[in-house]
């Protein structure tokens, strides 16, 4: 292999993905789609949202089985092993709800995957463990790839309770939907990222309409030292009250409260949701996702070796 080309998230867009994988010279055979001298890596979230589920998880799959491909888990696999996942502690219930509020919350997030594969079918089980087997990080030497945090302290907090390929384990799926737990604590931020209080009763709205007191943390620079500096807000973003957000205090925030990345070894990662041209954040660190489901570019970075990330190797497709 020459070099590994990291895919970012897909959420059911089959037709982008196929766009984007003919156009960086993979060719589909009787054993799916692959490349000459290449190889593909997902960062995670090939379900949900989009229309074309059971075509997208197929592909994909196809690929990590002939070798062409490889894939780390996203939180919206997670969650389908926890929606399908009955609670040991309480009968009749499941590690992620399916009654109430946040089970109607629950359950709209994870409609189009289920009416996709036909909820409690054979196809929708047997994609549940496929799920499970997915590692949640891969370190490729001079290239990691995680979904949305690479922290190396809460990755060694869950190699107890992961197997040997960082696959969930059902004792780490299990304490993972414990809020408070070890495990709860490192699968939110390795798979969700970590997240920042703004504080003196601030809030924003995100893309959803929902009210956040919390903004995603930019664990991807070593040298935010503030609250300013570390909070993700996304642009356009506005007060409950529809006013511009305003400008967070540069408030000191200890590296104890937010993971920083100091790594040399550049970081390819999705989640993000991220806008505009694709574009590296730094030279060591690039998201991968840039909203394909809502429009934008299906994106790739086509990694060969390099020390030092750069736009150069961002490939993109938009959805028609």
């Amino acid at each position: 292999m020459n070099g590994f080309d990291v895919i970012g998230d897909v959420h059911g867009c089959a037709d982008a993905l196929w766009a984007l994988l003919k156009g960086m010279g993979y060719h589909e055979t009787s054993r799916g789609w692959s490349h000459a001298s290449r190889q593909a890596v997902f960062v995670g979230d090939l379900i949900d949202r989009g229309p074309q589920q059971r075509e997208v998880v197929s592909t994909v799959r196809a690929m990590v089985d002939s070798g062409a491909a490889r894939i780390v888990l996203g939180n919206h696999e997670f969650n389908a092993v926890a929606w399908a996942t009955p609670d040991p502690a309480l009968p009749g219930e499941f590690l992620r709800p399916h009654r109430g509020p946040k089970g109607a919350k629950n359950l709209h997030q994870h409609a189009a995957f289920l009416d996709g594969v036909r909820e409690g079918s054979a196809l929708h089980h047997e994609l549940v463990d496929w799920f499970k087997s997915i590692p949640l990080w891969l370190d490729l030497g001079g290239l990691r790839v995680v979904h949305a945090c690479w922290s190396t302290a809460h990755m060694e907090s869950l190699r107890p309770v992961l197997d040997d390929a960082a696959s969930l384990t059902a004792d780490c799926l299990v304490e993972a939907c414990q809020r408070g737990t070890v495990s709860y604590d490192a699968i939110e931020t390795i798979l969700k990222g970590p997240e920042i209080a703004l504080g003196d009763g601030q809030s924003y709205l995100d893309k959803d309409g929902h009210r956040r007191k919390d903004a995603r943390a930019r664990w991807w620079d070593g040298s935010a030292t503030t609250l300013n500096a570390l909070a993700e807000i996304p642009p356009g973003s506005t007060t409950p009250d529809g006013e511009p957000f305003p400008e967070l205090p540069h408030t000191p925030v200890p590296s104890t409260v937010i993971p920083r990345y100091t790594g040399d070894v550049p970081v390819v990662f999705g989640h993000y949701w991220r806008s505009g041209a694709p574009h590296v954040i730094n030279d060591r660190a690039v998201c991968v996702d840039f909203s394909a489901i809502k429009g934008g570019p299906m994106v790739a970075y086509r990694w060969s070796g390099e020390a030092h990330l750069t736009n150069d190797s961002l490939f993109a497709v938009y959805p028609r």
